[in-house]
Formats: structure tokens, sequence, C-alpha cells
């Protein structure tokens, strides 16, 4: 991506970055999170729905949200999870957004500077009027963690519509992996909120295109 303008506020600050392709108009990445984002206008308008990407720091966050765009570098992808940290907002089209926010759990950062990125996001999901879903991705070997189980608090909170990835489903035979399916699925019947769930490799670009139908 090649940087076209920066206009510097002082909350938030914008970015705004020319994307790839076409499809994806540019990408604005809206307040450092070490920085207060009292500012940020969370009761935007309902005139340009979002859909945000959520998950652990290891859990291919990046590389799912790449794989279902069809474009390659949208998202950065590094072997150092919790490369993510801010909130992504990339431009669909003129009237729609995927947002990708921060990973959680592992990046090697201050706890002081981890209660911010978690006090941001939870903000994010309660207040956002034009959020009207999550997609949130969780390695199928390790599904259901402490995080993720708060992210579904909040989108219950919220009644947000979810749809989970289970990742890195290549790690997995067909069978062990559709149990883990089950099982996930049985232990979602908790939750009040509308979910649905799939397994997804982004690797053997397995699950992209049910995975689309969400952010469509």
């Amino acid at each position: 991506m090649s940087r076209v303008n920066r206009q510097s506020l002082h909350a938030p600050i914008y970015l705004i970055l020319r994307s790839p392709s076409p499809a994806y108009e540019y990408l604005a990445f809206v307040c450092h999170l070490s920085e207060k984002c009292a500012e940020y206008p969370f009761s935007a308008s309902r005139s340009r729905p979002e859909v945000a990407f959520a998950g652990r720091s290891n859990a291919g966050k990046s590389s799912a949200l790449n794989a279902i765009t069809g474009v390659r570098s949208l998202a950065r992808t590094s072997k150092t999870p919790g490369r993510t940290q801010l909130l992504n907002f990339f431009s669909l089209d003129a009237g729609r957004r995927l947002v990708d926010l921060p990973g959680y759990g592992y990046a090697r950062v201050p706890e002081a500077v981890k209660a911010q990125w978690q006090a941001a996001i939870g903000e994010y999901l309660q207040k956002r009027a034009a959020l009207c879903g999550l997609v949130l991705v969780m390695d199928v070997r390790h599904p259901l963690t402490d995080q993720d189980v708060q992210m579904l608090r909040w989108c219950e909170a919220a009644q947000l519509r979810v749809h989970i990835l289970l990742t890195k489903a290549d790690k997995l035979n067909r069978g062990p992996g559709m149990a883990v399916l089950q099982k996930v699925r049985k232990d979602l019947a908790a939750y009040q909120l509308p979910v649905s769930l799939q397994l997804f490799s982004a690797l053997k670009h397995a699950g992209v295109d049910e995975a689309r139908a969400p952010v469509a």
C-alpha cells in the first residue's frame, strides 16, 4: 500500500492509505490505542455498516481477513503475534467497511497497553452504532479461550450477530476437526445471541466462500 494522504487531528488520528485492489477503496486506521480515544465517533450513523474481525493474537486473524477479501496484503501478517495494534478500517465500497480489531491474549506488550486495547475494543463493540456483526477467529486446536468467552459476552450484551471461524483447520484431520466443530456448537448454546460457525484454513483456502457470506 502507498500512502496518499495524512491528516493529523487532535484526536483521533486518521491515516488514509491506498489499497492494492480497486475493490477496497481505502484503509483508515483511527487513533493509536495507547492514546485516549474519547473523541472517537462511536455513535456514527448505521448508513455505512461495519463487520469487525476479532480473535486471539496467534489465531490467524490477519491471514483469514486477507483470504476472505482476496487481497493478499490487506492486513499485515507476521510470525510475531500482536502486530495489529490499532482499529483498522477497510472500505469495501461506498456502503460497507470491515474493521480489524487488535488481537488479544498473546501480544508482548505492557499490561497497561493490553488494558487500553481491551477497553477500546469493549467500547467499540458496545457503542459503535454502525457495527452490525463480528467475525470471531479461533484456532481450531484452542477454541473458546477465556478471552473468546469475554468477547462473546460483550456481543451477547449488544445482541450482535457473530460468525466464528475455527482457523488452521489444516492442522487437524477431517474427523477431529468436525468433532471440535460439533463441541463448540454445543457449547455456544449457553449464549443468547445469533451465532454461526465453520472450519477454516487460510493456507488451504478452505471455507473461504462460506466465510464471505457474513461480510457480504
